[in-house]
């Protein structure tokens, strides 16, 4: 038996987009992968992420911020940075086979009512679920 792939996604505060990132994918391949996420900086789960989660089907509220020192040293088939700040950031992971780079907007700096707000992480998590679904569900995390 193969051992599972292992997956990590980053962003700055790891609060949104890598929250909405590692629920959809632990979901969508139905636990298939380990995936992990993290920030630059660790904050706590945006609340918005959570209800946008919960509409289709997927509870986030056990996910936890972490930053990403956590995982420096540990071996990743796959490292995907979610926000451009973050991609930029980023240090180099020894153990990694491959690392990728999504510039997805940032929900968390709309503002206005609720929801305006939730249609913009409605849009991160649409956008997210679509990248994943064409690339890593299709068998393209690297061997």
């Amino acid at each position: 038996m193969s051992q599972k792939k292992r997956v990590l996604f980053l962003c700055t505060h790891n609060s949104a987009r890598s929250q909405i990132a590692e629920g959809l994918l632990r979901a969508l391949s139905n636990s298939s992968v380990d995936v992990f996420s993290a920030g630059t900086e660790a904050t706590s789960v945006r609340p918005e992420a959570i209800i946008v989660m919960h509409e289709v089907g997927i509870n986030i509220l056990g996910q936890e911020s972490k930053t990403l020192e956590r995982y420096r040293t540990e071996p990743f088939d796959l490292v995907i940075t979610v926000c451009d700040s973050a991609n930029d950031a980023c240090p180099i992971f020894p153990n990694v086979q491959e690392q990728w780079h999504w510039s997805i907007d940032d929900p968390s700096k709309v503002e206005g009512v609720e929801a305006e707000r939730l249609n913009a992480f409605r849009r991160a998590r649409d956008e997210l679920r679509q990248r994943i679904e064409e690339t890593i569900l299709v068998n393209r995390i690297p061997e």
